[in-house]
């Protein structure tokens, strides 16, 4: 366990926070609805890469330098501020005021467009960015440099080992109570997609009927040419038998970010734990009780689960983002999706 102070006068900035995998879902836009807090209370994450201003556009910086950075197809501009920015819940910041100047938003709350907004209540230093505009996850960004983590006495966690996590089976289930699909699955699905079509090396790939074929099937019919199945996709993973096929989707763990390697030359492709989980062990809603009984002939009447109002579409910001940093995307074929999806936003599956 952490808090985080102010790297001026080392005020107390935060509760007692715990480090856990930084959420795929972290730089997403989605909709034009407020989304809920990025982050679960009592935990923080960190973001390797570089943030913020001064920005430099693709055609400065060149594929050599954007390589070096692990960027390998082209960006409209690459960040040149400083890496490991860490991000926190809103309701997990202490002594924190607004910056009025620096409240700028697109619709209806900050967007953190003018920099930092909120400062130290003691000293008035910059400290952080307050994000809670329609269509970003809400959080507090800690700005790098200004603030300083501080071991606390807290509690720690028991770390969740692979068979424990498999135990849980709390999977984010996919489809929100107004038929809309979760964003989480949505942005998962884009980075999983990556990934999946980096070891496909352009062939067709079978997926298991039922939510595997709903969420990744069209983005794959579309973005893979015609041809004969060659390879097939598979779940894999604790509490599941061992795979026996070519690729592999896999949980990442949501506390380490480590993802779980299938045994033998399994590829393996990442996932969100939670999307994972609903995937390996869905809860079906069963027409009679557990124990007990209902008179003969008659059923739940309970509502029916519900059912997506359109078609899936994998995040594609994030499925992009992920692609240009696989070293794979060098590959012409692969290449050539990402140009094709990158100039046409509204093209199939997206």
């Amino acid at each position: 366990m952490a808090v985080f102070v102010c790297a001026r006068c080392d005020a107390v900035l935060t509760g007692s926070v715990e480090r856990v995998a930084l959420p795929v879902c972290a730089h997403q836009k989605y909709g034009h609805d407020l989304l809920p807090a990025l982050m679960e209370s009592g935990t923080y994450a960190v973001d390797p890469e570089p943030a913020g201003p001064p920005w430099r556009p693709w055609s400065e910086v060149g594929a050599e330098e954007a390589e070096a950075r692990g960027v390998f197809a082209p960006e409209f501009s690459l960040s040149f501020g400083a890496p490991g920015a860490v991000v926190v819940a809103p309701g997990d910041t202490r002594g924190t005021v607004l910056i009025p100047e620096r409240c700028d938003g697109y619709c209806i709350g900050l967007d953190g467009r003018a920099g930092p907004n909120l400062a130290c209540a003691c000293c008035g230093s910059a400290v952080a960015t307050r994000i809670d505009d329609c269509s970003y996850w809400q959080a507090v960004w800690l700005t790098p440099g200004a603030v300083r983590r501080v071991p606390d006495d807290g509690p720690e966690h028991a770390m969740t080992d692979w068979e424990a996590l498999a135990e849980q089976h709390q999977g984010a289930p996919p489809i929100e109570s107004c038929g809309a699909w979760n964003a989480r699955w949505e942005a998962a699905v884009g980075a999983a997609l990556a990934h999946l079509l980096s070891v496909s090396a352009g062939a067709r790939v079978a997926l298991p009927d039922g939510v595997m074929e709903e969420t990744f099937g069209r983005a794959l019919d579309a973005l893979l040419p015609p041809g004969p199945t060659r390879r097939r996709v598979v779940l894999a993973g604790p509490g599941l038998p061992p795979a026996d096929e070519d690729i592999a989707l896999v949980p990442r763990h949501p506390r380490t970010g480590e993802v779980w390697r299938p045994p033998g030359g399994t590829a393996a492709v990442p996932l969100e734990a939670d999307v994972w989980l609903h995937m390996a062990f869905p809860c079906a809603q069963l027409p009679v009780p557990v124990t007990g009984g209902m008179p003969e002939g008659v059923f739940r009447d309970d509502p029916l689960p519900p059912y997506p109002w359109r078609l899936f579409r994998p995040d594609r910001e994030v499925f992009l983002s992920t692609l240009a940093r696989l070293p794979a995307v060098r590959e012409p074929w692969l290449r050539g999706i990402y140009d094709r999806m990158r100039d046409a936003p509204y093209a199939c599956p997206f």
